[in-house]
């Protein structure tokens, strides 16, 4: 009796096994023993995620090592999986045969020695350019000005944008080429910075196309393995979508929204982020594409608009340029109030009351979404009453426009009218880690104190993402400003525009997705979304503050694809 119950439970046992083994679910891939922030507040963390078909299948526990079989399992022992960053607002920069690439400089002695590198390879009268010099990482602690690029390269016209695209310097012989000289008035929506005898010392601000457009232009063919190089770039700092702000169409066909070449701004397009897409998209973070308005004409021609394409690359909205005024790393912002020790000058509008209402309602009416540059608080605050005034024209159910920057707090009734509307705001926190000192120049109390704004906005309603600007581009920058309020120096600026850490990491992610419709595809770890996920050696979520910084990227996924491994 005893022989035939051991013989029967055995049975029943190797049976219960069978189905077990059986039932189990074929996924792609199982990530097990992590910690997973999940970003999804039905489920806010697990230890397991199974892939298939390049998306999340299951969120669980150890019972996924179970319930489902995989060809290849990846043993996380302990690290953070969580989902990948959306970066709201980026550039892609590429590197042309005449660039330099500014971003290491240390000192203007530096960048002299860098373009006087590029004179030597290029030869007399080719011209220079680069990208990326900013004053706060220079030794000598001052800008670049035209003598110090004329002892580098005198027989060269060099013109080197600044961190932040609002301000160019060129030297002697750019100048001449421009034909910017001594007495001449401002350029319409621009400012020539002078020496103290009136002689223009090369920078100006706002209006860089002066120099620009005697640049001969590279081809597509010379500057895409760069933008590609710029795009994979980015894996290793966790960010697996992004909303790239300076595009155009101005290479499309003339009659379908395009422009004769030679009207062409020297910014990549849609056409060329098609090609670059179709050729190695899978590996790449997926984008979408903010484009810059050319015009009632050529829009109403162009046959798309926003959200054109697809999971891998897409159109964005109408936004970034032209915008609704300069920015601080010029300074040209515009604002309410007098900039520090500066009186009367306030900045200016980038444009007319009537261009704007213009662009906002020719837009709205061919189906675009909007998302305009405003910086300063009097920018905000005439942008939103545009956005509002053109809303309350024709109801637009889902519209999700929003203010790029949002770099100054606007008056509290602006705030208002974003929470009445559903306006929203794509902020970098960043900013005010990397220009805590042009900050501490030009605004003081309340302005300063109130400056990349995050908490206010929100208590008022207002819904707020994140983003980089490449100021700089890393997430961990904006997360640490967003929820510690430190400038560089470690300087506190107003505590009460701090927000949670799983605040900040939710407008890094979740809501992110939101401004591209993406929201039930992306931004967290839920069954059915896309794998788009990073692991992390630390939690952001507990780790001290000194630490936020320190934190690495050791894996990003995109699509269930491991694409970066450190």
């Amino acid at each position: 009796m005893i022989r035939t119950s051991f013989f029967v439970g055995t049975a029943l046992a190797l049976a219960g096994l069978s189905q077990t083994v059986r039932a189990a679910e074929q996924a792609d891939m199982l990530l097990t023993n992590a910690v997973v922030v999940t970003m999804d507040p039905d489920r806010p963390s697990a230890t397991s995620v199974a892939v298939k078909d390049g998306k999340i299948l299951a969120v669980g526990g150890d019972e996924l090592a179970i319930a489902y079989t995989a060809p290849e399992t990846i043993d996380l022992k302990g690290r953070v999986l969580m989902p990948g960053f959306i970066d709201t607002h980026i550039h892609i920069i590429g590197q042309s045969r005449r660039s330099v690439a500014l971003e290491t400089a240390r000192s203007i002695k530096d960048v002299q020695a860098m373009v006087k590198a590029k004179a030597k390879e290029l030869g007399p009268g080719e011209w220079i350019i680069g990208y990326g010099w900013d004053e706060a990482k220079l030794s000598e602690g001052r800008n670049i000005v035209s003598t110090d690029l004329d002892v580098a390269a005198p027989r060269n016209p060099v013109a080197l944008t600044r961190a932040g695209q609002h301000s160019v310097v060129g030297n002697s012989l750019a100048l001449k080429i421009a034909g910017i000289v001594k007495g001449m008035p401002d350029p319409d929506r621009g400012v020539v910075e002078r020496y103290s005898n009136g002689e223009p010392n090369g920078i100006i601000r706002e209006r860089g196309d002066l120099y620009s457009k005697h640049i001969p232009q590279p081809t597509s063919q010379e500057m895409k393995p760069s933008w590609t190089a710029a795009l994979r770039s980015l894996l290793p700092l966790g960010i697996t979508s992004i909303m790239e702000a300076l595009s155009t169409i101005d290479d499309e066909p003339i009659g379908k929204g395009g422009a004769p070449a030679s009207q062409w701004r020297g910014v990549h397009t849609y056409k060329q982020f098609r090609e670059i897409y179709a050729e190695d998209g899978e590996s790449l973070p997926r984008a979408a594409l903010y484009i810059v308005y050319p015009g009632a004409e050529r829009l109403k021609a162009f046959p798309y608009k926003t959200g054109y394409g697809d999971d891998r690359l897409k159109l964005g909205p109408i936004g970034e340029a032209p915008a609704a005024d300069g920015g601080f790393t010029g300074p040209t912002a515009w604002t309410i109030d007098d900039y520090k020790g500066m009186p009367g000058f306030r900045g200016h509008a980038a444009l007319k009351p009537d261009e704007m209402d213009e662009l906002v309602r020719t837009s709205r009416d061919l189906g675009w979404q909007l998302g305009i540059h405003a910086i300063g608080d009097a920018a905000i605050a005439r942008l939103i009453e545009s956005y509002a005034s053109a809303l309350d024209e024709v109801s637009i159910k889902d519209h999700r426009w929003f203010s790029s920057h949002l770099t100054m707090l606007p008056p509290l009734p602006t705030l208002q009218t974003m929470a009445s509307h559903g306006i929203w705001g794509a902020a970098q926190p960043n900013f005010l880690y990397n220009l805590e000192g042009r900050y501490n120049q030009t605004l003081e109390g309340g302005r300063l104190q109130h400056i990349n704004p995050l908490g206010t906005p929100l208590r008022f309603g207002v819904h707020m993402t994140l983003g980089s600007d490449n100021l700089p581009i890393g997430p961990l920058w904006g997360f640490y400003v967003a929820v510690t309020r430190k400038g560089e120096s470690g300087t506190v600026y107003g505590e009460e525009e701090a927000v949670s850490r799983y605040e900040a990491l939710k407008a890094y992610t979740q809501d992110a997705a939101y401004l591209t419709w993406d929201e039930a595809k992306k931004g967290s770890l839920t069954p059915g979304k896309l794998a788009d996920m990073i692991v992390m050696d630390r939690n952001l979520l507990t780790i001290p503050e000194e630490e936020i910084l320190k934190a690495q990227v050791e894996m990003t996924f995109i699509g269930g694809k491991m694409v970066f491994k450190r």
